[in-house]
């Protein structure tokens, strides 16, 4: 949602379901541990009513701990946190579990997927960042894919059913490969919202993004 119109938020959501979306992803945003101020728990209980799809706030804030379950209660079905923002994963992320939310862990670009190896169990999905976090419009990063690579191997050495999503940068051009190298959820924000029919883009992304099976 973070790069659509928010003056038609309502109609845009409506275009990306007729497309298939499966999923609304939110960008929560204070300021602090991104260089942006975006959305809070007014409009995600707006979201909520407006769609019937799940909700996925990610938040990429300071302190998440502290607001993690009050966006369950705002009605996210999904609640990821990041590994960098957060001293006490293991309590935010059981926290939300405790809400009936799936948990999630989101990890920037330069963070190595070591930082996230122990609490992996504890996590429903995990947000791989494929561009730097704040900005919407930004260019995917292609070390991104071995990352990708990385963690789906990992997840299947330890026997998880932990999920893969993938965030920023993803357009027609490479989600394929993105969706080959292992991705379960893909975000796409300018490539859907930033066109002139995001219904149109949703349905193409979805074409193109099987054409490696």
């Amino acid at each position: 949602m973070l790069s659509a119109d928010w003056t038609r938020a309502g109609a845009d959501i409506e275009a990306a379901e007729r497309g298939g979306a499966g999923v609304i992803h939110v960008d929560v945003m204070d300021g602090r541990f991104v260089p942006n101020i975006t959305v809070g728990l007014p409009i995600v209980k707006s979201l909520r009513r407006a769609t019937h799809l799940p909700l996925d706030a990610h938040l990429m804030i300071e302190e998440p701990g502290r607001y993690a379950e009050q966006f369950v209660e705002a009605g996210a079905n999904m609640v990821s946190v990041h590994v960098e923002a957060d001293r006490h994963l293991h309590r935010t992320l059981t926290g939300i579990r405790a809400r009936g939310a799936l948990a999630g862990i989101a990890i920037n670009p330069a963070t190595p997927l070591v930082a996230i190896e122990e609490s992996l169990a504890d996590a429903d999905y995990v947000v791989l960042m494929s561009v730097n976090p704040g900005f919407g419009g930004q260019k995917f990063i292609p070390s991104s894919i071995d990352k990708l690579r990385r963690l789906r191997r990992m997840i299947r050495e330890r026997n998880l059913k932990t999920r893969i999503e993938i965030d920023g940068g993803v357009d027609q051009g490479n989600i394929a490969e993105v969706a080959a190298a292992g991705a379960d959820i893909i975000v796409a924000g300018t490539a859907v919202f930033g066109t002139n029919d995001p219904e149109r883009a949703v349905r193409e992304l979805r074409e193109a993004a099987v054409q490696w099976v």
